[in-house]
């Protein structure tokens, strides 16, 4: 989990990185913090083709390995970024990063479709419920303990260079296990597939999946045009320390975990749209509150952050359960791939945009807060004018569709901005009585 962490467009490490220690311009923030999503687009031309060609574990740990001699490589090539020219830095930051988010893209959808071939029904519900809190406690220990050491030795060099290196170790051993786990893939029925020009009039005919596909276009947008640099803002304008920003997402982190389990209730009882649009209200209302912080009330922070994860892990939960209804066992892959296509376009293009308008505006007036005060509007008031379309998509009330993970892939890479980057491997699931 922590080299999966600072793969995330924003997290403390690399935000600390690109913004106390690279100093780079926000133009160059932005393009850094839309490469996972342009990752997570690019994967869909060649993965399918690597999975003809071998099994997913295989893929999977092909990829993974390529995504750790990655970051080993960046923590030795560290030293010699050129940190006195913020642009250079940019653009060797910017290849980086993209090649490693590819390699990163493939090994979680790969992770996904292998992970799906052999867990049983008869176990998920005690399998995943381990696992998701062996991955909540691994993410809240590495954030705190980045933060402090980022903190502690304020943002040199080294200090990055030795987590690259813990989590590049942790990783090695994470490999081992799974080339080890001595896995059998399930056998499955899923009946003719149909040509692909007939799966294509199947999504086309699907007016609800277009809809929230639509949704799902606006929110990726408003949520990522300004959300990567609400933590750049809390370093730089309200000069906020690593471990600061590090306890504000662990706070996020363990509320939003306690309370998936009633928002999963609720969703159950009373639908996605109605329970998701609840969620998403309540969320961004709150978020307005970031268009008034100071440096005297920034210590409201701590609440909003807590209030924040709350609230808004109804409404991912909400994504997530909302999809699997809504895709046609018909076309199932086509129409993840033409979900994950379009969010992962959109995602990619809100924050190169932010970016650019954070530098025109910062270069235009004087005072940075005005400025970030006015821009952080954009979020919450966008998302509640979306909310006008989720509720217009219409919700069959059951699918026999149980698991899809690699729809989740954007709201996956999304959670790490909010706070919520425990969800980035969170397997959601629903017991099973039956025995296979």
């Amino acid at each position: 989990m922590p080299i999966v962490t600072m793969s995330l467009p924003v997290n403390v490490f690399m935000t600390a990185l690109v913004a106390k220690s690279l100093l780079l311009p926000k133009t160059t923030i932005g393009l850094v913090c839309a490469l996972p999503f342009i990752g997570n687009f690019l994967q869909i031309f060649f993965a399918p083709f690597l999975a003809r060609w071998k099994p997913p574990k295989v893929i999977c740990l092909g990829a993974a390995t390529l995504h750790l001699i990655s970051w080993f490589s960046f923590g030795l090539l560290l030293t010699w970024i050129p940190r006195h020219d913020p642009a250079a830095a940019g653009q060797w930051l910017t290849l980086w990063f993209l090649v490693t988010s590819c390699f990163g893209a493939v090994a979680g959808v790969s992770w996904n479709a292998w992970i799906q071939e052999w867990v049983p029904y008869r176990i998920r519900g005690k399998y995943f419920g381990r696992r998701n809190a062996s991955l909540q406690f691994s993410t809240l220990t590495f954030l705190l303990i980045t933060g402090w050491a980022l903190d502690r030795w304020n943002y040199s060099i080294p200090v990055f260079q030795v987590i690259i290196a813990a989590a590049v170790a942790l990783r090695v051993f994470s490999l081992r296990w799974q080339w080890q786990s001595p896995t059998r893939a399930r056998k499955h029925n899923d009946g003719p597939i149909l040509p692909l020009r007939e799966q294509l009039g199947v999504v086309l005919g699907s007016r609800s999946l277009l809809g929230f596909i639509a949704f799902g276009a606006i929110w990726s947008f408003a949520a990522n045009c300004f959300g990567p640099f609400y933590h750049v803002f809390m370093f730089d304008q309200l000069n906020l320390s690593a471990f600061e920003v590090g306890l504000l997402a662990t706070l996020a982190q363990l509320s939003g975990a306690l309370s998936l389990p009633a928002w999963g209730h609720l969703l159950d009882r009373y639908g996605n749209k109605s329970v998701m649009t609840f969620s998403l209200v309540l969320w961004q209302v709150q978020n307005f509150l970031w268009c008034f912080l100071t440096l005297d009330n920034r210590n409201i922070l701590y609440g909003m952050w807590i209030f924040g994860g709350a609230t808004g892990a109804g409404f991912i939960l909400g994504q997530f359960t909302f999809l699997l209804r809504l895709i046609p066992l018909q076309a199932k892959n086509l129409a993840i791939g033409v979900h994950l296509a379009v969010t992962s376009l959109v995602a990619a293009i809100a924050p190169i945009t932010g970016g650019a308008v954070l530098t025109w505006a910062l270069a235009r007036w004087p005072d940075p807060f005005a400025v970030h005060h006015v821009c952080f509007i954009l979020q919450p008031a966008l998302s509640i004018l979306g909310c006008v379309l989720l509720l217009r998509v219409h919700e069959p009330r059951a699918s026999s569709l149980t698991m899809v993970f690699g729809a989740m892939r954007n709201i996956r890479t999304l959670s790490g901005v909010f706070g919520l980057s425990f969800l980035v491997n969170y397997v959601f699931y629903r017991a099973q009585k039956e025995d296979e």
